[in-house]
């Protein structure tokens, strides 16, 4: 989802980013706060202070941004769901879960965390007013935080997929049904129609005037549209893909290389003529490692008449690969997450074939035939 960011550190084991598109919004936000919201509400303050506090704010708001997403983060590896990330971007922050909640009630509780974690930062600020009064800049910063985390936790709530009150109503839905991916579907077309409200609405402000905020809240609404109808989307090839292996798709012409080819060899006997961009490496009739485009790159050019896969490999115990007799969309999953174009299939360090993304396309479109 996010191809540029920049690593913060870990918390509780779980990576922390920023996208590129934060620094627009803390921006944006910090610029708000020091030129309108705070020179309203507190006319005494010189310029400096005013952008001081509008800044020291913006960067407490996406504090609490991160604690919400840790809300839910914790929460999910209490129900033994992996949480790898989580990122900071334009519209606050995602927490990357990697799987589904193994119950409705496991669903209901991870996405409701976030929002209970926003409500009692809202309380934890208003109780800390009277203690700021002497000191107006940290309590313009609090009556700000106090007002902001209530309204984050109610927008969150809206049953609108992805927000997290859509989260809850498929939660709902999944525990009356017995049917994850019916609720699914019911919750996604419903954040969809709450995307579509949400864009009215906005243009109908911007046409009355308010062409900022207007145009903010449009866009918000297609945010929420496109990540309603991607869900949607998942969840119609998930039933496509259903029941099917990855031996049905995976391709069994491939040939490995051999652990002693020189990198120059692999560059022009292979990728320059077959557009491949990874390839398994294997000696003695084992697979050994993957050698992909970029681990090529890495070794400078000049040495690439003497350096053998072997030497530039990604070792065995390090590559993603897949085995036959996996669910496809495991492998469809597996490769999204992971980021990769090809999963090595094998048994036993044995390689039976590849999975490539356009294995997956193939096969997609010949079920979507015999469904019409």
């Amino acid at each position: 989802m996010f191809r540029h960011t920049i690593p913060l550190g870990r918390i509780f084991g779980i990576t922390v980013d920023v996208d590129y598109s934060w620094f627009l919004v803390f921006g944006l936000l910090t610029w708000m706060l020091a030129v309108s919201y705070f020179p309203s509400e507190f006319k005494n303050w010189n310029t400096a202070e005013y952008w001081f506090v509008g800044s020291l704010t913006a960067v407490l708001f996406f504090a609490s941004v991160l604690t919400h997403e840790l809300g839910h983060s914790l929460v999910a590896m209490r129900y033994k769901v992996q949480v790898p990330r989580i990122t900071l971007f334009i519209f606050g922050g995602v927490s990357q879960i990697a799987g589904e909640p193994p119950s409705a009630s496991a669903e209901f509780w991870i996405a409701v965390a976030g929002p209970i974690v926003s409500f009692a930062l809202a309380a934890l600020f208003l109780i800390m007013q009277p203690l700021l009064t002497p000191i107006s800049p940290l309590l313009a910063a609090a009556k700000y935080l106090a007002l902001i985390n209530a309204m984050l936790a109610l927008f969150n709530l809206i049953p609108g997929f992805p927000l997290d009150g859509g989260r809850v109503f498929r939660a709902i839905v999944w525990g009356v049904s017995r049917n994850f991916r019916r609720a699914t579907l019911i919750a996604a077309d419903t954040g969809r129609f709450v995307g579509y409200l949400f864009i009215a609405f906005g243009v109908w402000l911007a046409l009355r005037g308010n062409f900022f905020n207007g145009l903010w809240i449009a866009f918000i609404g297609w945010f929420l549209e496109s990540a309603a109808a991607a869900q949607v989307q998942q969840q119609v090839m998930q039933g496509l893909l259903a029941g099917h292996k990855v031996s049905e798709a995976m391709g069994r012409d491939y040939t490995p290389i051999p652990a002693d080819t020189t990198l120059e060899s692999v560059v022009h006997d292979h990728i320059l003529t077959s557009g491949r961009t990874s390839f398994v490496i294997i000696s003695d009739s084992e697979v050994v490692g993957l050698l992909t485009l970029p681990a090529i790159n890495n070794v400078p050019r000049s040495q690439w008449p003497t350096t053998t896969a072997l030497q530039a490999v990604i070792p065995a115990e390090q590559m993603q690969w897949i085995r036959p007799d996996a669910e496809l969309w495991t492998a469809f999953d597996k490769m999204g997450r992971s980021g990769i174009d090809q999963l090595p299939v094998m048994t036993d360090k044995k390689l039976l074939g590849t999975l490539s993304r356009d294995d997956l396309i193939h096969y997609l479109g010949i079920l979507q035939a015999l469904k019409a």
